[in-house]
């Protein structure tokens, strides 16, 4: 253990949230959510990996983002598919000589009811998307990170959902609330095992907000949502993007294996 970088704590509030140069990799990075923590991280002087399906999606994020000045690249990935993974991790590594911080933000939903002829398949998609995928990252990013001994940040994005399903009968997405929840659990175990090498991590879980799994929203849902969360509005992808940046700066070298909620105060009343 004594060969790895452990992050010492802070002395000083100078550039205690600072990012500045830390190399980031993010799945899905190109949209919804994702692309709010790509902006997040780029606005804060930070290089970026974007991994995701939409190739030219991911491309023209890279464009908009070029005025911050850092170093930006985008390559195709399928996480679902773990040879995806392994090519995309390849490409990632002759871009980057290591990796700060990798955020696990890809993933899909459904509004199948699981009992439908169609509800084992939608099933098997979105737990391969969200949980299976996640960790074929997991398996091709964390060893490298370790081998690096530079220590660095895990964040998993998961969801509210992972600790309520209310509003189910409305809204059907069980395999995403099952893989979400496996997510919370897996990354509790990851912030063990990976912690003698410097490496933390941590789950946010994002209530409802202004992303790709919005247009699922009945206009029902909508309004009940707006009407019941305390902070009576959907969050938006660059504030939960600036938290993830605290999670990565110098500030939070003493937050690992938390599940934290961001959620507009969703669950006080859910």
């Amino acid at each position: 253990m004594s060969d790895f970088i452990l992050t010492p704590p802070i002395k000083t509030m100078e550039d205690a949230f600072s990012v500045k140069g830390k190399n980031v990799v993010i799945t899905g990075g190109n949209r919804g959510i994702g692309r709010g923590i790509t902006q997040a991280f780029a606005e804060s002087g930070a290089n970026i990996v974007i991994l995701c399906r939409n190739e030219a999606s991911g491309k023209k994020a890279c464009e908009e983002i070029a005025q911050f000045g850092g170093r930006y690249a985008c390559y195709p990935c399928e996480i679902s598919s773990h040879d995806s993974v392994i090519e995309a991790t390849k490409k990632t590594y002759e871009f980057f000589d290591h990796v700060d911080v990798l955020v696990n933000n890809a993933g899909v939903a459904t509004t199948t009811p699981l009992l439908d002829p169609n509800g084992l398949n939608e099933w098997e998609r979105v737990v391969n998307t969200d949980l299976n995928g996640l960790a074929y990252v997991i398996y091709e990013f964390a060893p490298k990170m370790i081998d690096a001994k530079l220590g660095g940040e895990i964040i998993n994005i998961s969801s509210i959902g992972a600790v309520s399903v209310s509003g189910c009968k409305q809204h059907h997405d069980a395999p995403y609330n099952a893989a979400k929840a496996g997510v919370d659990i897996f990354s509790r175990y990851l912030a063990i095992v990976l912690g003698d090498y410097g490496i933390r991590v941590n789950t946010v879980r994002p209530g409802p907000h202004h992303s790709d799994l919005e247009v699922h929203l009945s206009d029902y849902m909508r309004g009940l949502i707006k009407d019941q969360m305390p902070c009576h509005r959907f969050g938006e992808p660059i504030e939960l993007g600036a938290f993830c940046v605290y999670l990565s700066s110098p500030a939070a070298v003493h937050i690992t294996g938390c599940n934290m909620n961001f959620d507009g105060g969703m669950l006080c009343v859910k």
